[in-house]
């Protein structure tokens, strides 16, 4: 762990008395020092990597975005920072874009206090506490995905947009999509015109069908 053997944890969810009980609850272990919070996927994207934790704990759901973004953006560009998803509804296809984003941990808001501190050491540690039983069905939705059919979908979409999907599937954020195709400054409305177009409104599901479309192939 970074620093001084503490476990450095940093906190993302938009209701400031969640943030505040979950800072307080950590800060009072001493093993523990949470380093940065988040009240915003873009908040997180910019502080995560500037405060270097080694846990990133996530709220699923965010006004300009969700927790499983964040996730497969921060562990794209440092596969370090370990990811706990934290969620007030038991979704599972929150889940399973969690599991596909390389979240360590995904548990309920009405986890109990020392839970979640067990759950924090546990991901710091490089456990995982993702179910098995849920983790194991990630490769049958990738063969067996429903909805409509690739081609059908993939039909709608320029060569550009192609081209912007399979980096998202890659795990790549904007900013890297946009150097590697010298879009920097458009890139942002290119994947927001993609989703509709694929029936999607989260970058995340688009990243799962692309890695749905490669498990097919082999």
């Amino acid at each position: 762990m970074r620093g001084e053997g503490k476990i450095r944890v940093f906190l993302l969810d938009d209701h400031e008395v969640v943030r505040r009980g979950v800072h307080e609850l950590l800060s009072v272990e001493g093993d523990v020092e949470v380093v940065g919070e988040a009240g915003t996927a873009a908040e997180a994207l910019v502080r995560i990597p500037a405060t270097r934790p080694d846990v990133a704990v996530l709220d699923v759901r965010l006004p300009d975005g969700s927790g499983v973004e964040v996730c497969r953006d921060v562990r794209s560009r440092d596969e370090s920072v370990q990811c706990l998803m934290l969620t007030s509804y038991a979704d599972d296809e929150a889940l399973f874009e969690a599991i596909m984003a390389g979240a360590s941990g995904y548990v309920l808001k009405a986890i109990r206090g020392f839970e979640l501190l067990t759950a924090v050491r546990d991901v710091a540690a490089g456990r995982s506490l993702l179910d098995p039983v849920a983790t194991a069905r990630v490769p049958a939705r990738l063969r067996d995905g429903g909805g409509p059919k690739q081609d059908d979908r993939l039909a709608h979409l320029t060569d550009q947009e192609r081209r912007i999907l399979d980096l998202v599937g890659e795990g790549l954020p904007n900013r890297q999509i946009g150097e590697q195709l010298h879009l920097a400054k458009t890139i942002k409305n290119y994947v927001s015109s993609l989703l509709p177009k694929l029936g999607m409104q989260r970058r995340s599901q688009a990243a799962a069908y692309v890695a749905r479309m490669q498990a097919e192939k082999h």
